[in-house]
């Protein structure tokens, strides 16, 4: 079975999507791992094992694309694509969960990237998330792909529009490749920074010269 596979230096796993039937356990199992506190920001709610059990049955059976990082063998995190049939907007969800061990390596962020790439494959133009008010972790990750939330019942919900990420991604990175997949998102990640260095620059200088000020 062939399988996507992606190296990570900062995490020291792998990320690969899932094959729905037969991993059906490995996502159940992560899941079920998740803390109590984890377990309310995933599912915006304090949720049981029996709930876990049938939402990872789900998953395995509705077309939900599951991208997961393992380390050793077990899967440490997950990111969930849902089909727009599911939603009643008909726009494709997302949702993320990264077990408390694993956290601050970096693993949202591949997972993110990963997810969206997925997406993109797919057609989709954009994607819906809705996390917990209180999951700052998780609203920040979203802000840092787009993601403009709104305020509603306790949760953040929001979309992102894959359009407008694909024209700000367009531009190429050169990247030895033999290099982790965290080392091209770094050097990305680099560009980007430079960019807006030289566009705070320019500004800089339109406006101690005078050029630009209304008549």
């Amino acid at each position: 079975m062939n399988y996507d596979s992606t190296r990570s230096t900062l995490a020291r796993g792998t990320v690969r999507t899932l094959s729905q039937q037969e991993e059906l356990p490995l996502l159940r199992d992560h899941l079920l791992r998740l803390d109590r506190t984890s377990r309310h920001d995933r599912f915006h709610g304090f949720i049981d094992d029996s709930f876990i059990r049938r939402y990872a049955e789900r998953c395995a059976n509705d077309g939900t694309v599951i991208i997961a990082y393992f380390e050793d063998g077990v899967v440490r995190g997950a990111a969930e694509l849902h089909p727009p049939e599911q939603s009643p907007d008909a726009q494709p969800e997302i949702a993320f969960s990264v077990e408390r061990s694993t956290r601050r390596k970096g693993v949202g962020s591949i997972l993110f990237r990963k997810l969206i790439a997925e997406a993109r494959a797919k057609g989709y133009t954009s994607l819906r998330i809705t996390t917990g008010a209180q999951n700052d972790a998780m609203r920040a990750l979203a802000s840092k792909f787009g993601a403009h939330l709104t305020f509603r019942h306790g949760e953040s919900t929001g979309s992102i529009d894959l359009t407008e990420r694909s024209r700000t991604e367009s531009v190429p990175v050169a990247v030895p490749a033999s290099m982790p997949a965290l080392a091209a998102v770094s050097s990305i990640e680099a560009a980007r920074t430079i960019v807006n260095m030289n566009r705070a620059y320019w500004r800089m200088l339109i406006q101690m010269s005078g050029w630009g000020r209304a008549a």
